[in-house]
C-alpha cells in the first residue's frame, strides 16, 4: 500500500470492513473495556490491513490519549455556549490539549453524526453542550471515550453533566433584594417549560418563605423577551399591586418591566428595585439605570466540564450533575434604601 493510501485510510474504513460500528470501532482501537475479544481481534485485524495510521495507533495505545477533545454544540450563535467554549478552551490550553469544534444546530441527528466523526478523528474525549438547562436524553456509554455533558444535563446519572445552579440563582435574587431593604418582591417568570424558570422560581420562593413572605401579587410565567417583561408588569400596576421590587427571571425580561416602570413615572431602584437573571452584558450594562443580575458563570462551567473530562480520560470518571454556583453582578438598579 502507498504513503498516500496510508493517509487517507479513515476509521470508517477499519469499522467497515471489521463489519462493525465507528463506536465499536474506536473502543477497540483505544483498548476499552466492554468489548469482546473477538471483536477487539477483528477490528485490530481489519487496522493492520488498511495499514490505519499504524505510528499514530501505537502512540495512542502507549499514551492512552492522542492531545484531542471534541465538542459538540447545538448553539454556536447563543450567549451562553459561546463563554462555556472559552472556559473549555482556556482550561484545555494548559494541559497541552487542542479542541475540535462541531456545531449541530440542535438537531439530535447531527449531534450523533458528529459525535462519530470526531471518534473517526481520534479524539480522547467529548464535551456535549446545550443551549439551555433542560435535561436531555443521554448519548449512551458506548463510544469508546469518555462524553461529559455541559449545560443541559444528562438525563442519565451515570453521565456527567455540569451546569449551572438555578435554585441558588432564584435564591440569591430575593435574598439580594431583602438585603436592599424590600420586602414586597414580585416575580416575572420567563417559560415554564424551561427548567430555568421552574428552578429558579422555586429557590425565589424557598428564600421568600424562610423570612416569612410571599411573592408580591400572582407569580407569572411567559416568554423570555421585553415585550413579556413590560406586558407582565402593566398587570403588576393595573391590579394595584403594592411592590418595591421585581425579580426578573431573564435580562430581557428586566428590561421590558424597566421600560414599563419608567412609562409610568416610576424610579428605579428608589421606589422598585429591579433585578435580572443571565447578566447579559450587552443589556445589563446598557440598560437605565445599569441592571444588577445573576451571572450563570458559563465560562466557569466550561473550566469545570473540561476538568472532568481530563480527569474521566486520566480513568477517574465522574458521575451525576455537578452544580456550579452563580454569582450576582450588582449595578444601579437595586441600590439599597437609605
Amino acid at each position: 500500500m502507498t504513503e498516500d493510501r496510508r493517509q487517507i485510510v479513515r476509521l470508517e474504513d477499519v469499522a467497515a470492513m471489521a463489519g462493525v460500528s465507528l463506536a465499536t470501532a474506536s473502543k477497540a482501537l483505544h483498548n476499552k473495556p466492554r468489548i469482546s475479544d473477538e471483536t477487539r481481534r477483528r477490528v485490530l485485524d481489519a487496522a493492520r490491513r488498511l495499514n490505519y495510521s499504524p505510528n499514530k495507533l501505537a502512540q495512542s495505545l502507549a499514551r492512552g490519549t492522542s492531545g484531542l477533545i471534541g465538542l459538540v454544540t447545538s448553539d454556536l450563535q447563543g450567549r451562553f455556549s459561546t463563554p462555556i467554549l472559552i472556559g473549555a478552551e482556556n482550561e484545555l490550553r494548559t494541559r497541552s490539549t487542542s479542541v475540535l469544534l462541531a456545531n449541530a444546530r440542535g438537531d439530535a441527528q447531527l449531534e450523533r453524526a458528529h459525535v462519530e466523526k470526531l471518534l473517526s478523528l481520534k479524539v480522547d474525549g467529548l464535551l456535549i453542550v446545550q443551549r439551555g438547562t433542560n435535561p436531555r436524553p443521554s448519548l449512551g456509554q458506548d463510544w469508546g471515550v469518555p462524553l461529559v455533558y455541559v449545560y443541559g444535563p444528562s438525563m442519565d446519572q451515570n453521565d456527567c453533566s455540569v451546569t449551572c445552579d438555578n435554585v441558588e440563582a432564584g435564591r440569591i435574587a430575593v435574598n439580594h433584594l431583602i438585603s436592599c431593604g424590600r420586602r414586597r418582591i414580585a416575580i416575572i417568570a420567563g417559560d415554564e417549560s424551561y427548567t430555568a424558570a421552574t428552578d429558579r422560581y422555586r429557590g425565589a420562593i424557598e428564600a421568600l418563605s424562610e423570612f416569612g413572605m410571599e411573592p408580591a401579587g400572582p407569580v407569572r410565567f411567559g416568554p423570555w423577551n421585553e415585550g413579556w417583561g413590560r406586558a407582565a408588569t402593566r398587570l403588576l400596576l393595573d391590579q394595584h399591586v403594592d411592590f418595591d421590587a421585581v425579580v426578573c427571571q431573564s435580562d430581557q425580561i428586566a428590561r421590558g418591566c424597566i421600560d414599563a416602570l419608567k412609562q409610568e413615572g416610576v424610579s428605579i431602584p428608589d421606589d422598585v428595585a429591579v433585578i435580572g437573571h443571565d447578566n447579559w452584558d450587552v443589556l445589563a450594562s446598557n440598560s437605565r439605570p445599569s441592571l444588577t443580575s445573576v451571572d450563570n458563570e458559563t465560562q466557569a462551567i466550561g473550566q469545570v466540564a473540561a476538568r472532568c473530562l481530563m480527569d474521566a480520560i486520566g480513568g477517574r470518571p465522574h458521575h451525576g450533575t455537578t452544580y456550579v454556583h452563580c454569582r450576582l453582578v450588582q449595578r444601579e438598579s437595586t441600590l439599597p434604601l437609605d
